[in-house]
């Protein structure tokens, strides 16, 4: 049986917008933790022209390909085995990265490795798009982000919902310039970066 998330049901067409755009020149996208497949395979099929790559820990595999042999798309990969732990991650060059709901999950000496290990495997150019909540200047943009917050921390004292300035200044120093911050559904945001050749200030368009 396939594994099946709600949540990716409710989020994935306002994510879809934003990948329409930002995914518009891009050829091999690498999703990072693809969880039960399900964006993978509603990406794939509603952006035929890239080459999907999904991920995860090898518990997942199963589930998600599943849902790739149900789907049948020529265009969606089967998981590679990839944890932010490991020293080297065994991909090749993309010029498309998608994660959704994984920084608050992990702890932040893994999100300081997973920027680490993005920066080593996307191109120059390429897009990283980064999906979840995010607090600014240290406040919770809803009182139910804040209900979420306090229930993550609860289960895992090393989780919890980060702040944005912190995985900026984090994305910076990897050489990933920020391009928007996108406000979606039930108090989400999409970050947008783009890997610079060298170190660069960024800026940014809020829509």
């Amino acid at each position: 049986m396939k594994p099946y998330s709600e949540a990716c049901e409710k989020n994935r067409e306002p994510i879809l917008a934003v990948l329409r755009e930002q995914f518009a020149a891009t050829e091999r996208v690498l999703e990072i933790a693809s969880g039960t497949g399900q964006h993978a395979v509603y990406f794939a099929r509603e952006l035929p022209h890239l080459c999907w790559q999904t991920s995860d820990l090898a518990i997942h595999h199963a589930g998600i390909q599943a849902w790739l042999d149900k789907a049948q798309l020529d265009n969606v990969l089967p998981p590679l085995l990839l944890d932010v732990t490991a020293a080297h991650w065994p991909v090749s060059r993309f010029d498309g990265i998608f994660n959704a709901n994984t920084v608050h999950i992990i702890s932040w000496p893994e999100v300081e490795q997973l920027f680490t290990h993005i920066a080593r495997i996307i191109e120059v150019g390429g897009k990283l798009c980064l999906y979840g909540p995010f607090n600014y200047q240290g406040r919770y943009t809803s009182e139910s982000n804040a209900r979420f917050d306090a229930w993550l921390k609860g289960r895992n004292k090393d989780s919890g919902i980060r702040d944005f300035e912190a995985i900026e200044a984090l994305a910076a120093r990897n050489r990933l310039v920020l391009l928007q911050d996108v406000a979606l559904p039930a108090n989400n945001r999409m970050l947008i970066w783009q890997m610079s050749d060298r170190p660069s200030g960024s800026t940014v368009a809020c829509v």
